[in-house]
């Protein structure tokens, strides 16, 4: 994370001749919100004396409660390289906070580093996170409105011709870098039209703010190649969906509190307790990981997504993976996780399970080393295997169970989720869709 004072902004905005700061925030269900001043307006800004109304954003405030500020995180500044002709345009990824000069209890990046604080307060010192978001390019309709039709029919690891996406993926890698990302991988993924680009670790708050940024520019990016980026955890029946697998690791000072040396397999106490907790609060953090009713449609058997609550070093089908690499790079990876998913919020809940895993020395079940998707029901009962939620509705319904989870929201922001998404369940449960006219209309 680079370090930015005042001085450094305003000198670089006038160095590079930057005419204009957008001010940005995401709101509960992971939409990217901003506010965009000129940048006349910038030490009103660097002061975090812009206001806007919280009313108008999902599962804010109401409308007597609407005046809001904004306060930049100046490690955050960054000149966005797309910027057209010499005027250029900046960023700064905010906090919110309310009228009272309180960090606002529903700003889901606010709530997470509330949620680091309790992790300080135990004697660790950081939470890295380092994510493999993955989506879907989709060409364009001559009206500019997305479709279904696949841009290539590449597959994992394929190169050009077979992989017609690899020049706008190239591209969104440069534009990347150009905004500072460490890009360690790039790379078509299993399914046609699928890709995955992998960017360096970073503490936890800098991690989530990456995430963010990262789906603002593929998007921007494939639209100059007249495609459509989609970040839908299913978009096509019959084909892997889009994961965005969260690896996880806890320090003490410089050490990775995971590692343990003279452990036969390199695992720590602390690591054990906290996978535990991980393992034992799986369905209660679900709806917040996965949130969509499509969420669902990708965690099932047979396209690589984790649809049983398990862990194992050596296979991909439970939820936990440890990864081979030990020393520093011991870490965690949570399979489940989708790119809908709100990263302040889906990390919230993932490090307080670990931490109530610690606290309460939770103990970790064997491992599961079996490909669980060929097990029976009876199998997976007898090592103790239990499914995720097949749906939003069963999700929600073990969040309400689940007080460790609610807390790690906040009551303002499990509140107004919970509100939104039932609001979402019963949208969808009502509607009548065509596999339904098309298996009942004729027979019945």
């Amino acid at each position: 994370m680079k370090k930015f004072t005042r001085e450094d902004i305003k000198r670089i905005a006038e160095e590079e001749n930057v005419r204009y700061l957008r001010l940005q925030f995401s709101d509960i269900l992971g939409t990217i919100k901003n506010v965009e001043v000129p940048i006349s307006q910038i030490d009103k800004a660097l002061d975090g004396e812009m206001m806007f109304d919280g009313s108008s954003i999902e599962g804010f405030v109401r409308i007597e409660e609407s005046d809001m500020y904004l306060v930049p995180d100046l490690s955050t500044w960054t000149i966005f390289p797309w910027s057209a002709g010499n005027a250029k345009v900046a960023r700064l990824i905010c906090d919110i906070y309310d009228t009272d000069g309180k960090p606002f209890d529903g700003d889901p990046r606010s709530n997470l580093k509330r949620v680091l604080k309790e992790m300080e307060d135990m004697g660790y010192s950081a939470f890295n996170l380092g994510p493999e978001p993955e989506f879907f390019l989709f060409k364009l309709d001559e009206n500019g409105n997305p479709t279904t039709e696949l841009n290539d029919q590449g597959g994992y690891f394929d190169l050009a011709p077979t992989d017609l996406g690899e020049n706008c993926r190239r591209d969104i890698v440069l534009e990347l870098e150009d905004m500072g990302f460490e890009i360690e991988a790039s790379h078509h993924e299993v399914a046609q039209g699928q890709h995955e680009i992998d960017f360096k670790y970073e503490d936890a708050i800098s991690a989530c703010d990456n995430i963010q940024t990262f789906k603002l520019v593929v998007k921007t990016v494939a639209r100059k190649h007249n495609l459509h980026a989609t970040f839908m955890p299913k978009p096509l029946y019959g084909i892997n969906g889009n994961g965005m697998h969260f690896n996880v690791s806890l320090f003490k000072g410089k050490e990775n509190a995971f590692y343990d040396e003279d452990d036969a397999i390199g695992l720590s106490q602390d690591m054990r307790y906290f996978m535990a907790g991980i393992l034992k609060h799986a369905r209660g953090f679900t709806a917040v990981c996965n949130p969509l009713v499509n969420s669902y449609k990708r965690l099932v058997p047979g396209y690589e997504a984790p649809s049983y609550i398990a862990w194992s070093g050596k296979n991909r089908s439970p939820l936990l993976r440890i990864p081979t690499s030990r020393g520093l790079s011991t870490r965690a990876e949570v399979r489940s996780v989708d790119p809908s998913a709100n990263p302040y919020m889906a990390l919230a809940v993932i490090l307080k399970a670990g931490l109530e895993g610690i606290k309460h020395k939770i103990g970790l079940p064997s491992p599961v080393n079996e490909n669980i998707y060929e097990m029976t029901r009876e199998e997976r009962e007898a090592v103790g295997v239990k499914d995720l939620p097949s749906t939003l509705y069963t999700a929600l319904k073990a969040l309400r169970e689940d007080e460790v989870i609610q807390d790690a929201l906040g009551a303002h922001i499990y509140r107004q989720f919970n509100s939104n998404k039932s609001v979402e369940w019963d949208m969808y449960r009502s509607q009548v869709s065509e596999w339904e006219l098309n298996q009942y209309l004729n027979q019945y």
